[in-house]
C-alpha cells in the first residue's frame, strides 16, 4: 500500500468526493465517459456538488476517450475520461493510444473491483498497471483514499509536462466510497522547458541579494 500523509482534521468527504475536487483543482471543466457500478461515488459527487465540471454522458467506452483526447488536443490540458473496469477499460484503450501517438494529455480514470478481491479473479479484473504500461506516461492504481488528491496531482503533472501524453489511474470502488479528511492539494504546474522571461527575471533578483552565489550550468548528474 502506497504511504501518504496523514489526513488532517477537515471536512470528512468520501472517495468520490475527493476525486472531483481533485480533477476541479487541476483545471478540469468537463468529463467524457460512460457510467457503471464500480465509480459510482464519482457520478454521485459530480451530480451532488457544484463542482462546474460537465459530465458528458457516452453510448460507447470508445466514443468517450476519442472525445477526452480530442479535448485535450484542443485545449492542451489533460481530457478527462472515466471508464469502469474490464471491457470498459480495454474499449478505451483505442483513444488511449492515440493520445499515446500523437502525445496528448490526457487522464484515463477507471472504476477498480475492490481491493478485497484484486487476485483472486474478481468480476472483470484486470491488472492496469502491466495493461496500459507501454501506452502510457504513467498508470498507477490508488489504493489509499488519502492518496487521491496526491495521485491526481502527480497525473496532471505526468500528463503535461515534457512530451504531453496520457495517464491512467485505476481506483478501486471500496476506495471510492471510503471517507478521509485529507485536504486537497495544490494543482499541478507545467515547467517549460526553457526558462521564460519571468524566470530569469527571479533569478536575476536571486543574485542580485546573494552574498555569495554559485552556479552550476549544465548536466549534474
Amino acid at each position: 500500500m502506497m504511504a501518504c500523509q496523514s489526513a488532517q482534521a477537515g471536512i470528512l468527504r468520501n472517495g468520490g468526493e475527493i476525486l472531483v475536487a481533485a480533477l476541479q483543482g487541476g483545471g478540469a471543466d468537463r468529463m467524457f465517459g460512460v457510467p457503471g457500478e464500480s465509480a459510482l461515488p464519482i457520478f454521485d459527487a459530480l451530480y451532488e456538488s457544484n463542482t462546474g465540471i460537465q459530465f458528458v454522458v457516452c453510448r460507447h467506452e470508445a466514443t468517450a476517450s476519442h472525445m477526452a483526447e480530442a479535448d485535450g488536443k484542443m485545449s492542451g490540458r489533460p481530457g478527462i475520461c472515466i471508464v469502469s473496469r474490464g471491457p470498459g477499460a480495454m474499449h478505451a484503450a483505442i483513444g488511449l493510444h492515440t493520445a499515446w501517438q500523437d502525445s496528448t494529455p490526457m487522464i484515463l480514470i477507471i472504476g477498480q473491483v475492490p481491493r478485497s478481491h484484486r487476485g483472486r479473479e474478481g468480476f472483470q479484473e484486470i491488472d492496469y498497471t502491466r495493461t496500459f504500461d507501454e501506452m502510457t506516461k504513467w498508470v498507477a492504481e490508488i489504493d489509499n483514499v488519502d492518496c487521491i488528491p496526491e495521485m491526481v496531482s502527480r497525473a496532471f503533472h505526468v500528463s503535461m509536462q515534457g512530451r504531453p501524453g496520457p495517464v491512467v489511474l485505476s481506483i478501486p470502488e471500496d476506495v471510492l466510497s471510503a471517507t478521509s479528511a485529507v485536504s486537497d492539494v495544490v494543482p499541478a504546474t507545467t515547467i517549460e522547458a526553457a526558462p521564460s522571461a519571468a524566470q530569469m527575471a527571479d533569478i536575476h533578483r536571486l543574485l542580485l541579494q546573494a552574498k555569495r552565489p554559485l552556479v552550476i550550468v549544465g548536466n549534474c548528474g
